[in-house]
């Protein structure tokens, strides 16, 4: 098969409507190097970077509750920062580059991904929305 390892994937296609942060960021374990309450982080088997993880609620309408929140692993050498909270917003928006996702089959028997990115940012200011152009354009005229 052609496709071997992490799947390429963009922020829009994983998380269409958005994401935001409801959690920290925090350090992976190796559960296979950590022992006898020594603490040994993760690292990612492509890159050998260390791997944190943040909680993200996917800002799809049309998710069940027991699937909006979804953990994202994050591959840096220090631990990520999170974009500043926007005043009047409960949780913090949140975008991702670098994503990657991973099939597996979890604990239930169910098809679920695991979600890798090389970088966390706040979201992007979009430019106007084309309506509010056209409408700013008639008015000027």
């Amino acid at each position: 098969m052609a496709i071997q390892g992490p799947i390429p994937v963009s922020y829009t296609m994983v998380f269409p409507h958005g994401c935001y942060i409801v959690g920290e960021v925090e350090p992976v374990k190796d559960f296979d190097a950590s022992s006898g309450g020594r603490f040994v982080q993760a690292r990612d088997k492509q890159t050998a970077e260390l791997v944190w993880q943040v909680a993200v609620m996917d800002g799809d309408p049309t998710l069940k509750p027991a699937q909006k929140t979804v953990a994202v692993k994050i591959l840096a050498p220090v631990q990520p920062v999170p974009p500043q909270p926007m005043p009047g917003l409960p949780f913090t928006p949140v975008e991702f580059n670098g994503m990657s996702v991973t099939p597996y089959v979890n604990a239930a028997g169910r098809l679920a991904y695991s979600i890798k990115v090389r970088e966390m940012y706040a979201p992007r200011q979009s430019a106007q929305p084309a309506q509010n152009k056209a409408s700013a354009g008639k008015d000027a005229a």
